[in-house]
């Protein structure tokens, strides 16, 4: 069995990788969690010198991991770019904050002296999706080897170039051998490394079944568990929005990276009097977005993934237009090798549809019309997810409050829902728990141990 890697923008095939049988696998697993034996003793400056040291590695080849990305899963390369940077923009924030997010904490007692610790717990498996192959493991893996942890690397099948090359940076920036390691396997070898006894955690970034099913083996084998799954992320267009701006706005988040993102926009929730004036301008926005070639620097949208999802995709769009939904942009299949699919926009969109029901993983925004700023927040919040949302209003302050009735794990005011080092990123309900990013994220994976001395 070999895991392929395909160029999603002409369907040739890149590079074919050899599947890792179990005992593969479980020989990797050992040498991580004998690796982890001294790592978790190395001193925090001498951790933080080395992420250093990995950031500047990272930037030093910024271009040709760019080009790796956008080959094996189609982003522009531009955007490649950014997701490169952002990477190593990580590894500086852990390097630089590590000491203020894991030094003990003296908290008052009955005892002379009683404080907690924050220690690592062991081998952390990270199981990774396709869409931004760097940034989702470097905004787990950063904090976590700061904390002390070692890290298996289980990325997606159709991306294991990105995981190989990923593997390479921390060799190359010098960190201990087997400290961070690829798992080159397919799914089903997954639970087995949950419950090896040589690993204590599990984080997930994907879908929400994905999430369940990873869930139910890290619970039963009592193993501490972040799943950063999927979103359906509201876009609430009030009443004296700034409509450019909110349509420009609304415009980048759904064709970012495709579409193919758990954080962008996906249902465009718009009050009743500005509905018609949003559309007019989000349409022409939508329609002018520039798809072609993703190693041109001129292009702002690629292809999807993978021929499969982009099928899936269409498939959402046309049941929810048989059940009542207008296609009023886009909409219809690209001819060719390619897995391209057109900036498109849906009309008459309700509850029932999966335009309003499922994630959307792709270009195709859903525009809801609601009567009033109550109904508003009641469509944002009736779904299954809880990931982002935004608000688009130039009452700040009315917004702030709007802010505490939404369902979500973060809400943006006038902005695109990003993930930021500095700030807590992760959802409510079925877009998972836990928080990655900022001191949240570090502390996700230690031991928060009490001291009690007399």
């Amino acid at each position: 069995m070999a895991l392929i890697s395909v160029n999603p923008a002409t369907g040739e095939i890149l590079r074919e990788f050899r599947a890792w049988s179990a005992d593969d696998v479980q020989k990797v697993v050992e040498k991580v969690h004998a690796a982890w034996r001294e790592w978790r003793s190395v001193e925090l400056t001498e951790r933080s010198r080395l992420m250093s040291r990995l950031a500047s590695t990272i930037r030093a080849q910024r271009d040709e991991l760019s080009h790796i990305i956008t080959l094996e899963m189609g982003k522009p390369v531009t955007e490649a770019r950014a997701e490169v940077e952002k990477c190593a923009t990580a590894c500086d924030y852990s390097a630089e904050h590590s000491a203020g997010f894991l030094s003990p904490e003296a908290i008052e007692s009955d005892a002379s002296k009683s404080y907690v610790r924050f220690d690592p717990l062991g081998v952390i498996l990270a199981v990774m999706p396709w869409n931004f192959p760097f940034w989702q493991v470097f905004r787990f893996a950063a904090p976590a080897m700061m904390s002390g942890n070692a890290v298996l690397l289980k990325h997606a099948s159709n991306t294991s170039w990105c995981s190989l090359s990923i593997e390479g940076l921390f060799v190359q920036a010098g960190f201990p051998e087997n400290v961070f390691r690829s798992i080159l396997a397919g799914p089903a070898l997954v639970p087995d490394v949950i419950r090896s006894r040589s690993v204590s955690g599990v984080t997930l970034t994907g879908s929400s079944a994905a999430g369940a099913a990873i869930g139910e083996v890290a619970g039963r084998s009592m193993k501490k568990s972040v799943m950063e799954l999927g979103g359906s992320d509201p876009f609430i267009v009030l009443v004296d929005a700034d409509l450019d701006l909110a349509a420009e706005q609304a415009t980048l988040s759904r064709t970012l990276n495709c579409g193919q993102s758990c954080i962008a926009a996906k249902r465009f929730i718009v009050e009743s009097s500005v509905a018609d004036g949003f559309l007019e301008r989000f349409i022409e926005r939508m329609h002018a977005r520039g798809v072609g070639d993703p190693l041109s620097e001129s292009t702002q949208m690629g292809p999807m993934a993978r021929r499969d999802l982009r099928d899936q995709l269409h498939g959402q769009v046309e049941e929810s237009e048989r059940k009542g939904a207008r296609v009023v942009l886009g909409g219809k299949l690209v001819e060719g090798p390619g897995a391209f699919y057109p900036p498109t926009v849906l009309t008459g969109v309700e509850a029932g549809m999966p335009a309003f029901d499922q994630e959307l993983f792709g270009p195709v925004a859903s525009v809801i019309v609601a009567g009033s700023e109550d109904e508003a927040l009641d469509l944002a919040n009736h779904t299954s997810f809880g990931l982002g949302a935004s608000l688009w209003t130039r009452d700040v302050g009315r917004a702030e409050n709007l802010a505490g009735r939404l369902e979500a794990g973060s809400v943006f005011i006038n902005g695109m829902v990003k993930s930021d080092p500095r700030l807590p990123f992760g959802g409510i309900k079925e877009s998972g728990h836990g928080r990655e990013l900022s001191v949240y994220g570090f502390r996700e994976f230690v031991n928060i141990k009490t001291v009690w001395v007399r």
